[in-house]
């Protein structure tokens, strides 16, 4: 059980923290960063994708995976696969390992208390199917989890008035819930992948930029030096540091205790 109450909650500092597919995937990364989750000391919140094996699902049922621009498309039968494979097989396996590292976490997705909800993303040119664009995500309830020692981790899934399950964005969905708990406390968003931290040579693991702030990267994006899907996250970046998150830490898995000491990664301020 937490050592505090409600009504000192706005001393808490969160840790919000995104683990992509490419962690998932592979049996030793996923095992030693929930080691590393497990022993992060204070409230944490998880976000965890699962992209792959649910492709490899969705083949085994031959139901076709349809991608535009990197992005599945979620049309019917995609949604029943990723809500079975992200809300239940990932996310539960994910629950049971960190139970088990003495960490006590509750598996969710975003219908569960209503977390965050969605509105399904209206058709320009392409059609995504069953995706959501978050609107709202109820702070008050993952911050009661959390204020009762509790951890939620969220597979990458919300809900419309509608009643309507969507896939979405895992990384959106860890800025959308950082934001959210920044009004009552201090807050960390880390994103984990397969990088040290963003690169000044992307084919040099070892050329970490260990602090970006806005000027500088609009003149590594002017130079070249960050491009391509880094420019995405790094949008997402700054604009949860701009809506109060405390500081965003992009780190790879492995280094997420380092990270948050400020040892790792890259930090945006």
């Amino acid at each position: 059980m937490a050592n505090f109450t409600l009504t000192d909650s706005r001393g808490m500092q969160i840790n919000v923290i995104k683990i992509g597919g490419n962690v998932i995937d592979v049996e030793e990364k996923l095992q030693g960063f929930l080691k590393s989750f497990a022993a992060l000391e204070g409230p944490k919140v998880l976000v965890h994708g699962g992209g792959k094996i649910a492709t490899r699902m969705a083949a085994d049922l031959g139901i076709e995976t349809k991608m535009v621009e990197g992005r599945r498309i979620t049309d019917a039968p995609m949604r029943d696969v990723v809500t079975m494979v992200y809300g239940g097989l990932v996310n539960k396996n994910i629950v049971a390992r960190l139970q088990s590292l003495g960490c006590n976490a509750v598996g969710l997705t975003g219908a569960d208390g209503g977390a965050i909800l969605s509105i399904k993303r209206p058709v320009k040119t392409i059609d995504y199917g069953y995706v959501g664009d978050i609107v709202e995500v109820r702070s008050s309830w993952i911050q009661k989890l959390l204020l009762d020692g509790v951890n939620p981790v969220f597979a990458p899934l919300t809900y419309s008035k509608e009643g309507e399950m969507l896939n979405t964005n895992a990384d959106t969905q860890a800025s959308a819930v950082a934001k959210s708990l920044a009004g009552e406390a201090e807050v960390n968003l880390i994103y984990c992948f397969e990088k040290r931290g963003v690169l000044l040579d992307a084919e040099n693991n070892d050329s970490v930029i260990p602090v970006l702030n806005s000027e500088a990267y609009a003149k590594y994006r002017e130079q070249g030096v960050i491009y391509a899907g880094m420019i995405p996250k790094l949008d997402n970046a700054f604009e949860a540091v701009r809506s109060g998150v405390r500081k965003v830490i992009i780190c790879e898995a492995d280094d997420i205790l380092q990270a948050v000491r400020g040892q790792a990664g890259t930090t945006i301020e």
